[in-house]
């Protein structure tokens, strides 16, 4: 490569990836001049293969580790959570004070079923998500530094509180920027995004690591998603129907409108959805969900009310 066009290749890319974009691809060029071949086009060709056997190892291996920790997760799925049972009859006096009658618990599939199935696909999910999470994370790295994983506080099955995982898709420290209606602010101009974390963000694969909390018991693959502690303090009538089943990785509402809708909307169809909970139900959100990742629906909210800082 002549010094004009590698100045150019310096230049585009700078100006799209920064500086850390032009130090990791200088770190290439000169791990390419240490392959020894009798070429630039034979050193790039050596150093691609032999990255891509390494790069093969670490996703084996990162993979594998995934897969032990899932297990380990799942054997401790009867967790020592506060006592859950205390936790739904609060709820169910609570909802029962206002007439409102909770419809869950009934089925074999509630009770035994949907479980099953979380298991099952949870067990299926971890190479893709050691594989996307090694990745994914480096990317995150590379770009400012900051910790891969945004460990989420949010509420569970009867108002029970626990750490979601996310992969990191806002800047470090981001403040939380919360709707008219007290929901938190999910727009396409988010400034707390970073470049990494839009693309994540669009593509739902900063949610991947929520199938170890799928696997730990916090969380099922399909159910309502869970919100913050705040939020469910506004939440309005019927709407804390929704905290008698756990949260998902997908959901009802999160196929059939997404963030497009406004958040007591997408409440309601969290209710619809608990109410009619089944598993021809699940299996059908199950496989809209991947419609709905691939065509990119509704990801951001619509609303124009501005967002203010909390």
């Amino acid at each position: 490569m002549n010094a004009f066009v590698k100045k150019q290749v310096d230049s585009a890319v700078k100006a799209i990836g920064g500086p850390k974009a032009l130090k990791a691809l200088r770190g290439v060029r000169k791990l390419a001049s240490l392959q020894g071949g009798t070429s630039s086009v034979e050193n790039y060709r050596l150093l691609g293969k032999r990255a891509g056997i390494v790069a093969g190892v670490a996703l084996a291996t990162v993979s594998a580790g995934t897969m032990a920790a899932g297990a380990a997760l799942a054997m401790r799925s009867k967790k020592s959570h506060t006592d859950e049972a205390a936790l739904e009859a609060q709820m169910r006096k609570r909802l029962a004070a206002q007439g409102i009658d909770v419809p869950v618990g009934k089925s074999l599939y509630e009770r035994f079923g949907k479980r099953a199935c979380d298991l099952a696909i949870g067990a299926v999910a971890l190479p893709v998500v050691g594989a996307a999470t090694a990745i994914a994370g480096a990317a995150i790295k590379l770009e400012d530094g900051g910790p891969v994983f945004y460990n989420a506080p949010r509420v569970g099955r009867y108002g029970h509180e626990f750490t979601m995982y996310k992969l990191r898709s806002m800047k470090v420290n981001a403040p939380d920027l919360v709707m008219e209606d007290g929901s938190t602010y999910n727009g396409a101009d988010d400034p707390r995004m970073t470049r990494v974390g839009a693309l994540l963000r669009r593509t739902s694969l900063d949610e991947l690591p929520q199938f170890l909390n799928v696997l730990k018991g916090d969380m099922s693959v399909v159910g309502p998603r869970p919100d913050l502690k705040r939020e469910t303090e506004l939440y309005q009538g019927e709407e804390a129907i929704k905290l008698a089943v756990k949260p998902g990785v997908t959901g009802y509402a999160a196929v059939y409108g997404r963030n497009a809708l406004p958040w007591h909307d997408r409440l309601a169809l969290d209710v619809h959805y608990v109410r009619h909970l089944s598993f021809p139900l699940d299996a059908k959100v199950f496989l809209k969900t991947f419609a709905t990742v691939f065509a990119q629906e509704g990801i951001y909210v619509e609303d124009e009310a501005a967002p203010s800082g909390d």
